[in-house]
């Protein structure tokens, strides 16, 4: 992995926290312009503290790094956010 790993800010860190917890299917936005859709898992940290988000997809699961993604947006009816940016603020 890369070196140059930044850590999402804390509070926006929370917003991937409640949708994980409430496996909200999710629209990501990526920095380099492509777009994922899945259902929010969980988030890992590995042992270099880069830290991932692991969305169950279509075509199976896929673990994404967490500076590397732009927004989320909740795609079900009654989530408790709607989009947020996360790309640009960081720790």
């Amino acid at each position: 992995m890369d070196s140059d790993y930044q850590p999402l800010a804390c509070d926006l860190y929370d917003y991937l926290e409640i949708a994980c917890l409430h496996r909200y299917r999710l629209e990501i936005e990526l920095l380099d312009g492509t777009r994922q859709q899945g259902q929010a898992l969980t988030t890992e940290t590995t042992a270099s503290k880069e830290e991932f988000l692991l969305l169950r997809c279509a075509d199976g699961e896929r673990r994404l790094r967490l500076d590397r993604l732009l927004a989320i947006t909740p795609q079900d009816d009654g989530a408790s956010f709607g989009r947020v940016l996360l790309g640009g603020e960081r720790c």
